[in-house]
């Protein structure tokens, strides 16, 4: 008797475990966490799917002529000069791949260019305003998403970026992508924005949240992940990697419309973890902040934009290759010798 009951007492024990395990994966299953995790149980940073829907208000929102937008593309672009190649045919992935496509005059040699998007609303008004210019390269549309890029391997001669890619949950995955699709001695340019972007912006979001809600969310995006381009374009597969960071500030008149311009370009917050709802007191403490930290003698406030460009080419024997470690004729002592001692 006595041990059918410690027995029973021993199922009842594990009956209760096994109900309280229950209850924590049901709640685990259903939190936020939970919902960003991708397939293969990797962490998504950003939602997709609302990012999408971004570019579909971008679509229709965008300014004719943006300031800023174009003085990135034009600059992404003064890269294309430098090379003495041509390249025939060229991708153009997302961002602010219209004005891309404005600002190229014949530079680079392109013959054939394909504009891609993940927002159809986009690509809609991309292949409009074709059918109105009807000058350039021959283009074509692809409705595409970065993370699973929809191009054969090795058949670009050139794949630009211009304020797309920091949008994508695996970074250095979706460079290796197009790093596929170049043709070798491909070439490879991305201009994306960087941790210092919008910095006024979050600071005065930050003092906002604390003093109206007692804490802070998650509402700017963690830009701050590209730590180390060079790298970045290392891990990918790229040889002769650059980079370059350039700083603009923009003007506006008031903190309302910098969000405005944001949604425009369809820069909204696209955070998994966010909270969805920036309550009303708190976004007027934030625009009153604003003005008050960082207001200017015309009554302006300024913006922040940090732009990382990035340059790397697809692997050829053509290229030039470092030297291998001890390979060289010459020693340190003897260019002393021949140039005399350093004074400094």
């Amino acid at each position: 008797m006595a041990s059918s009951a410690a027995a029973a007492r021993r199922l009842l024990v594990l009956r209760n475990r096994h109900g309280h395990m229950l209850h924590k994966l049901r709640q685990l299953s259903s939190s936020p966490a939970a919902d960003s995790l991708d397939d293969g149980g990797r962490v998504k940073i950003f939602d997709r799917d609302l990012k999408r829907r971004h570019r579909d208000r971008a679509a229709w929102a965008m300014r004719e002529a943006d300031g800023f937008v174009e003085a990135v593309a034009e600059n992404l672009l003064d890269r294309l000069e430098d090379c003495r190649k041509a390249f025939p045919s060229a991708l153009c992935l997302g961002g602010s791949a219209g004005a891309v496509r404005r600002l190229l005059r014949g530079r680079g040699g392109i013959e054939k260019l394909i504009m891609m998007d993940m927002s159809s609303d986009m690509v809609r008004k991309w292949r409009e305003s074709e059918n109105t210019t009807n000058d350039g390269p021959e283009t074509h549309f692809v409705v595409g998403d970065e993370e699973f890029l929809p191009i054969k391997e090795s058949s670009q001669d050139l794949i630009i970026s211009c304020l797309g890619l920091h949008w994508t949950n695996d970074l250095p995955g979706a460079m290796i992508q197009c790093r596929l699709a170049l043709k070798p001695d491909g070439l490879f340019l991305a201009a994306i924005l960087g941790g210092e972007t919008l910095k006024e912006l979050r600071i005065a979001c930050t003092i906002a949240q604390m003093e109206r809600e007692g804490g802070i969310s998650p509402r700017m995006s963690p830009l701050a992940q590209v730590r180390d381009a060079g790298n970045l374009l290392t891990r990918a597969g790229f040889t002769l990697p650059g980079v370059d960071v350039d700083k603009y500030t923009v003007k506006y008149n008031s903190a309302l419309e910098l969000v405005e311009h944001l949604r425009a370009m369809g820069e909204t917050n696209a955070l998994f973890q966010r909270n969805p709802v920036l309550k009303r007191d708190t976004a007027l403490a934030t625009a009153a902040i604003y003005q008050s930290m960082f207001g200017l003698e015309d009554g302006s406030i300024p913006a922040t934009f940090q732009v990382i460009y990035m340059t790397g080419w697809r692997e050829h024997p053509s290229q030039q290759k470092a030297k291998s470690r001890g390979s060289a004729t010459i020693s340190f002592s003897d260019i002393q010798k021949q140039f005399g001692p350093n004074e400094n």
